[in-house]
């Protein structure tokens, strides 16, 4: 083999399509077959000067210094592969992948992501076809081979590659050139995280576990924390996922404590809202039972006496596949276990050879995560001797590997050798009882966390009061930087940069940042140590908590989409804010918290979790007074109670006392709108009627104009069901009028609504359906609809009955001359009907 090429490199890999398959029908005759395959791709490179960097089972991966010339290659590998008589009945396809970077050699293979992003690009690509990256479309587009074209494919999710990748299909005239989409994370359903790193190593695992899958239905991969557990399962459904029609998905229990919550958190990550009336786990058994999918269940270990739900999933969806971590065996039916070794460290015998120390794989982790943070390190003579050192004494273990490479920037292996030893020594001394990776793993941890300054080691141990992640907002709020002498962000770039943080990008454009769970746990076992626990608790609780009284108002206002979301992605945190509390004694602030937080319960399907929070909560002992905050909470259960069709339970009344006598007037408000829909309900008009007014003269105190127009919708709705129809079209006007000034469509619509039933009841069915046009084509054009739960009592369909009122042709023509009405149109239609417009 000649010399690989460094510097800009263009990078080809290729690999045998359905090659299990081919050996399966070939059998013996597979091996000349391959060996074909072989020749008419080494003629290919040779002739175009590639570099062959190595071959693994049917797969090449060759180095070329020139981009054309790799395409070229590429190009005569495919048209010989086509055209090659192979045994009668067989076809030899195989898929290409090309993509240019930087080629950095470690012995004899390159390292980096460059490597990593060309490999995938490899996988996408179906037998036959050869797909480009963006990069390399650029030094090739003006000097394509004769007969091809180059196609556009658009942007694609890569497995391991955080950004999506720009792909194009290189098409070569005379083979074929329709092929599915790309064999990308985009081609199911999916849920799965973005890597920041790449995956490396553990083919052999990989195909195992894969095969496994193939013949049972729950499999959980099993070993101590550090092992790599998660990010292999995580890998195996990047691979898998094109096998699953209804997709894979991934379920973090990290920083769940409580096994009751397991249902529906595996709910939130399927996307399956809860049912009133029906318990979590039957709705999630209902929505599984004919799915073929795959379902990643991380960090079981702590919430092992869940198994049984598991269990039920299996049995209720007979094409539901389960791969489960967790450091220990659950003893559930059907599971099959396998146990994730660690990486293997290099021989002894092997360090004076380089070549052979780059291609272990624990070596070879050290070095892509030591290029990560220092680009010019290479495996050296010099440095060889103590990578090889550190691998071995870090037991082979992922997380140690990766926390002693982010070292580097700073120190050497040679350096850093010795003072791993020492740190890992100390704590063998004083941790004989655990087992020995676990001593291992916790040692490189401690060893990480003596390197960092003494304000950096307090932050880290504050920041592990996080469950789930947090903003840079929370971090400053709780963890007080500022009192460390410490900036929020250089803190946390830090420990980023040392890997004991790791930044989320979610989609949102906010970034978060969480910790693994095995570092999370020792940060909260040095903050119990240092004596400050009780404090951060407190913190984080009150900062969470108090986040969720500044989102009562919004969950129902016009920023509710945003604030629905937040409360998604604090959840974790709300959960563990609301234990706080109630570990702590601190009722009243609990209470509220939780009262405030259930329409988000209500909005997003945890109306089972909410109820068993308020119910906690409203049992404290310390929470028993007539308090504003008791009434909050009375509210909140009263109002989860209804929408699971518990009309007993919701204890409204005792509510709405409370808040009387605290002279809590919105609290008033909000009880009595929601004793008005159990009044609507029993068709209690005139009692609805008499409520609603009482909330519209507490609005109108108040101030609150927003909550005053959609509160005299209801008026209106109200009073025309009782016969009281010019009431009803003062208060729809009225509510109108407001929802003009504000210029909120949604309201405009359902003013609307209103007016259109009016419209319906009056005998103008020509009008009530020219406004309901005029409605749906409004909501068309800007978007929006009610609050979810608003039409809780307006109950009935003004089309519907305005239609059967006309002829098709009639009704047809009013609903498409409302459709093309322009909003002013429309609003003077509203205003003074149908005769203002002639």
């Amino acid at each position: 083999m000649g010399e690989l090429p460094t510097g800009t490199v263009t990078f080809l890999f290729t690999d045998i399509e359905g090659s299990t398959q081919l050996l399966r029908e070939l059998g013996d005759g597979y091996a000349s077959v391959w060996k074909q395959h072989q020749v008419i791709i080494r003629e290919a490179l040779a002739a175009a000067g590639g570099g062959e960097v190595r071959t693994e089972g049917d797969s090449f991966f060759v180095a070329f210094s020139s981009a054309p010339r790799a395409v070229g290659a590429a190009v005569t590998a495919q048209r010989g592969l086509a055209s090659h008589s192979w045994p009668a009945g067989t076809a030899v396809r195989v898929r290409m992948g090309l993509h240019t970077g930087e080629g950095v050699l470690s012995g004899s293979d390159y390292v980096g992501m460059d490597v990593h992003r060309a490999a995938r690009i490899a996988s996408a690509a179906h037998g036959g076809q050869l797909i480009v990256s963006d990069a390399t479309r650029v030094l090739i587009e003006h000097t394509l081979p004769a007969g091809t074209t180059l196609r556009d494919l658009g942007t694609h999710r890569l497995k391991d590659i955080q950004q999506p990748e720009h792909l194009y299909e290189l098409v070569i005239e005379g083979l074929p050139a329709e092929f599915p989409p790309p064999r990308t994370l985009e081609a199911r359903p999916n849920n799965l995280p973005l890597q920041l790193t790449s995956f490396v190593g553990r083919e052999d695992q990989l195909a195992e576990i894969q095969e496994l899958l193939g013949h049972v239905r729950l499999l959980t991969l099993t070993g101590p924390g550090g092992t790599g557990k998660t990010r292999l399962a995580l890998q195996v459904a990047a691979e898998t996922v094109r096998d699953y029609p209804d997709g894979a998905f991934f379920v973090d229990l990290s920083p769940v404590t409580d096994p009751g919550l397991v249902p529906a958190v595996i709910a939130r990550a399927l996307g399956v809202a809860e049912v009133a009336g029906v318990s979590i786990l039957e709705t999630l058994k209902t929505h599984l039972q004919h799915k073929e999918l795959l379902l990643v269940v991380d960090n079981l270990e702590q919430l092992a006496a869940a198994g049984w739900v598991i269990e039920e999933l299996v049995s209720a969806a007979p094409k539901l596949k389960v791969l489960i971590t967790s450091r220990m065996v659950l003893a559930v039916r059907g599971e099959q276990e396998y146990a994730v070794p660690p990486l293997e460290p290099p021989d002894p015998k092997s360090i004076a050879d380089l070549e052979t120390l780059s291609r272990s794989e624990a070596v070879r982790l050290f070095t892509e995560r030591a290029l990560a943070v220092q680009p010019r390190f290479r495996i050296t003579s010099e440095n060889a001797q103590a990578v090889a050192e550190i691998t071995g004494r870090l037991d082979g273990l992922p997380l140690a590997i990766e926390l002693a490479a982010t070292r580097v920037k700073v120190l050497t292996p040679q350096q850093m050798l010795p003072r791993l030893e020492r740190g890992l020594s100390l704590l063998a001394s004083g941790g004989r009882t655990l087992p020995e990776r676990q001593r291992t793993l916790r040692g490189t941890i401690a060893w990480s966390y003596d390197l960092l300054e003494k304000p950096e080691q307090s932050l880290f141990r504050r920041l592990s009061v996080f469950s789930g992640g947090w903003t840079l907002e929370a971090a400053e709020a709780v963890a007080e930087p500022e009192r460390l002498e410490l900036d929020a962000v250089d803190g946390l770039s830090a420990l980023v940069d040392k890997s004991l943080v790791r930044p989320i990008n979610p989609a949102d454009g906010f970034p978060r940042f969480t910790m693994l769970e095995t570092i999370r746990q020792f940060g909260q076992e040095v903050l119990l140590t240092e004596g400050e626990l009780d404090r951060t608790r407190r913190r984080h609780g009150e900062y969470f908590l108090n986040l969720a009284l500044r989102a009562e108002a919004q969950l129902t206002g016009e920023e509710q989409a945003a604030w629905l979301e937040q409360s998604e992605r604090e959840l974790d945190n709300l959960r563990a804010a609301l234990r706080w509390a109630i570990d702590a004694g601190e009722a009243g602030l609990g209470q509220a918290a939780a009262g405030a937080l259930w329409r988000f319960w209500q909005q997003h399907g945890h109306l089972a979790e909410g109820r068993g929070w308020l119910n906690e909560l409203l049992a404290m002992p310390s929470g028993q007074g007539r308090t504003a905050a008791r009434a909050k909470a009375l509210t909140g259960a009263g109002g989860i109670a209804w929408w699971q069709i518990d009309r007993d339970s919701a204890g409204l009344e005792e509510s709405l006392d409370l808040f009387r006598r605290a002279e809590v007037e919105h609290g008033v408000a909000r009880v009595l709108a929601m004793l008005v829909i159990r009044d609507a309900k029993a068709g209690k008009w005139q009692n609805a009627i008499a409520r609603l007014e009482e909330v519209i003269a507490i609005w109108r105190r108040l101030g609150d104009r927003l909550q005053l127009a959609f509160t005299l919708i209801w008026l209106g709705f109200a009073c025309g069901r009782a016969g009281r129809r010019p009431e009803a079209r003062s208060a729809a006007l009225e509510a109108l009028a407001l929802f003009r000034d504000a210029g909120n469509a949604t309201g405009i619509g359902l003013a609307f609504r209103d007016l259109a039933f009016l419209a319906v009841w009056e005998g103008r069915p020509q009008e009530a359906l020219t406004l309901m046009g005029a409605a749906e084509s409004l909501r068309d054009r800007i978007g929006g609809g009610p609050p979810p739960g608003f039409g809780g009592m307006l109950e009935g369909d003004p089309v519907a009955e305005a239609r059967a009122q006309l002829s098709e042709d009639e009704a047809e023509r009013c609903w498409q001359q409302g459709r093309r009405m322009e909003l002013e149109e429309a609003l003077t239609l509203a205003r003074h009907g149908a005769e203002a417009l002639k």
